[in-house]
């Protein structure tokens, strides 16, 4: 039996941050957010299709480093992310995160890519698909709380998958809106900085919150949502860190990825066992209802879950076939037999 040698068997493509960029830019990055949304759209409809676990996290002081995998019956993907709020302060991200893509049947690496901007994109397309599925229709204007790393892609992928065009912004800090501002110029969006979070939701359709604060917060309070709003909750990503008052997710009609997940980092940790839910998998196969009426309080309780990365990895492998975009890493050791390991590294010398 004869085996490839490792220059056509064994090279695994990285897609590094600068030609992530570089494939973002080349596709378009209204185009890219379109599909990505449609590439996690269609793997939620076939969710039962998936293995499902809850991410394996690491805490600390600081923040959290987190595992999330997933495989269906050919394809393994996992994500390494981080989370730690503190280093914003340090000049730091907050997040970081990479990823790889895998063939179940050999086991073999398909792909690894950077997720960091990845993560921001495939957070930013999963907010457009909740809202797709759960906004009213006529819904033109978005409060986004919360103007840091995620804000512009959360805008922006909103704007091109649901219509959405006024946009009021608001965070504590007033220069993280003030940058908003600034690299949404260009977009044809009207823009709206506003000085208290009461007044960036008046006569809002959608509220988008994405805080970084690692705590029980109320960012919003019940008295600030009035009929008809549907609300993106994806800051509360992790235990004993949520945004919303208590009284808010009480009365809204709460749509989750991953209960068992939800459960322990979402805003819905801070209801009973027995506070009501539905799978936003359910509806968009038609399984479950989504809006059924023009006032009703809708809520995506988004925490991430590792479907979403799965789906991003597939989408990159699949955009960045026969482009420059990718780097091809010697990753596997593979010898020209399988049994002699040894001998392969004999003879390096």
């Amino acid at each position: 039996m004869t085996h490839p040698s490792p220059s056509t068997r064994a090279m695994v493509p990285f897609v590094s941050v600068e030609n992530m960029m570089r494939l973002v830019h080349h596709v378009g990055l209204t185009r890219f957010l379109v599909e990505l949304t449609d590439a996690i759209t269609d793997d939620f409809k076939r969710w039962p299709a998936f293995d499902k676990t809850s991410r394996v996290p690491a805490h600390s002081a600081g923040g959290v480093i987190e595992l999330m995998p997933t495989a269906d019956d050919t394809l393994y993907g996992f994500k390494y992310v981080n989370g730690h709020p503190k280093n914003m302060a340090e000049g730091l991200q907050t997040v970081t995160a990479f990823g790889v893509l895998a063939r179940m049947d050999t086991g073999y690496p398909l792909l690894l890519s950077e997720m960091t901007l990845l993560t921001a994109l495939r957070t930013a397309a999963t907010s457009a698909m909740a809202t797709r599925a759960l906004v009213r229709p006529d819904a033109r204007t978005m409060a986004m709380i919360g103007n840091g790393a995620q804000a512009e892609f959360q805008i922006l992928a909103l704007h091109a998958v649901c219509g959405i065009t006024d946009i009021r912004l608001y965070d504590v800090d007033p220069a993280a809106t003030a940058k908003v501002m600034t690299n949404l110029a260009g977009y044809g969006l009207n823009l709206t900085a506003c000085t208290t979070p009461q007044d960036a939701v008046l006569g809002a359709d959608v509220i988008t919150t994405a805080t970084a604060d690692k705590r029980n917060n109320q960012v919003l309070t019940d008295n600030m949502i009035g009929a008809g709003v549907h609300i993106n909750a994806i800051g509360g990503d992790c235990p004993g860190k949520t945004e919303l008052h208590r009284d808010i997710v009480a009365r809204a009609d709460m749509f989750v990825e991953y209960p068992e997940q939800t459960r322990i980092e979402g805003e819905l940790q801070q209801m009973p066992p027995d506070h009501p839910y539905t799978e936003l998998w359910q509806v968009l196969t038609g399984d479950a209802a989504g809006r059924t009426r023009p006032d009703q309080i809708t809520l995506f309780d988004g925490v991430g879950f590792a479907i979403e990365d799965f789906s991003a990895l597939r989408y990159v492998h699949a955009a960045s076939q026969n482009t420059a975009f990718v780097q091809m890493l010697d990753f596997i050791a593979d010898p020209d037999d399988p049994r002699d390991l040894f001998g392969m590294l004999a003879r390096a010398a």
